[in-house]
């Protein structure tokens, strides 16, 4: 072979690696769908996309670690980047499915201000962020109620004074600390007495009581859609989607504070992902307190970063303001729960088998 014909060899074999390489990248970031993918596509995706050169392809997740080790089990990994509640994260972390964070990877807050000094406190995990506090919660069709209106977690369960279905999600979260709740269980003592096979036999007798009016939900954009079209007359959902439910939507819903469930959302990175560095630079981009600000605006979740609620003004398209909307609001405070991601953890497979014994008995 000629010297000629050898670099015109070397160089067609290098060609398509040289365009491989040359492709834009692709990261696969899980979210949850709805009007919450909607913000973050607006407050994140699409900003992070243009600066990085790069494409964001989204998973729709609604919970859980089993589709995580499935996927960390898998020949193509396919997610990189997680956004999970807290609880999920912690037992992720503790399986292996997840990388080691490192708080000193955040941008400063734009004064200077250190990221651990910033966030508050209890926001860095091993394994990854807690970027928001969202809560699910109880909310009610206002038509349904021309007269007396529900108030408190007692009154989702009296089907007397308030007829009608009621949705629920397929899962044993915040149910379960609803139902003792309706006894006049302290806040306090939700997470001793759930502890208990007692506490347990107590919140499943009380969901007896309902059993015959619940109407289940696997998927976050569905409460609101309930309501919507009067299939159930109360539901639990996130309260994100409530408030975009009605002001965006116009849907006459209104959110029941009494016994929200307050959770954080997690950015995390799967231990799977081949993009280790360009996940941990989203990442980043997306816990600056301008972009955090900026998701705020568009969907009442109260970012963990004091730099960005200072921030915080109107709703981005009706002006409403969103301060009144946030869970983290002190007067939607004053009878919430806060969620024990430990318990929850520790917990998984104890209230799986739990609720799954009770559904079958349907």
């Amino acid at each position: 072979m000629s010297r000629y014909s050898a670099y015109l060899l070397a160089f067609l074999i290098c060609v398509p690696a040289l365009a491989y390489a040359e492709e834009p990248r692709t990261l696969t970031i899980t979210t949850w769908g709805g009007a919450y993918e909607a913000s973050q596509r607006e407050a994140y995706f699409d900003a992070f996309e243009r600066q990085a050169g790069v494409k964001i392809r989204l998973k729709e997740y609604n919970g859980g670690i089993e589709p995580l080790r499935q996927k960390g089990a898998a020949e193509d990994a396919g997610w990189d980047v997680l956004d999970m509640t807290e609880p999920d994260a912690l037992a992720a972390c503790d399986e292996g499915l997840l990388t080691h964070f490192d708080p000193k990877s955040l941008q400063p807050a734009p004064d200077g201000t250190a990221a651990a000094a910033d966030f508050h406190s209890g926001a860095f995990l091993d394994c990854g962020v807690v970027h928001l506090v969202y809560s699910t919660v109880l909310a009610y069709d206002d038509r349904a109620f021309p007269g007396e209106k529900p108030q408190t977690v007692s009154d989702f369960f009296d089907i007397e004074r308030f007829p009608g279905n009621r949705a629920l999600r397929r899962q044993p979260i915040a149910v379960l600390e609803w139902a003792l709740m309706s006894y006049g269980v302290p806040i306090s003592q939700l997470y001793d007495l759930l502890s208990t096979e007692r506490g347990m036999r107590l919140a499943f007798r009380k969901l007896d009581k309902i059993r015959d009016h619940i109407v289940w939900w696997d998927n976050g954009s569905q409460p609101p859609e309930f309501l919507k079209n009067s299939k159930t007359v109360m539901a639990s959902g996130f309260n994100g989607r409530f408030f975009s439910a009605r002001v965006n939507d116009g849907v006459p819903i209104t959110i029941i504070w009494d016994g929200q469930l307050l959770d954080s959302g997690v950015w995390a990175i799967a231990k799977s992902s081949p993009h280790q560095k360009l996940a941990a630079r989203f990442v980043r981009f997306a816990t600056r307190a301008e972009n955090m600000a900026a998701f705020a605006q568009l969907i009442p979740y109260g970012p963990m970063r004091r730099s960005a609620m200072t921030r915080i003004g109107l709703h981005a398209k009706s002006n409403v303001p969103m301060l009144n909307h946030m869970p983290t609001s002190e007067s939607n405070l004053r009878r919430a729960i806060r969620v024990d991601s430990q318990w929850y953890a520790r917990t998984e497979a104890l209230r799986q088998r739990w609720f799954k014994e009770w559904l079958a008995r349907e």
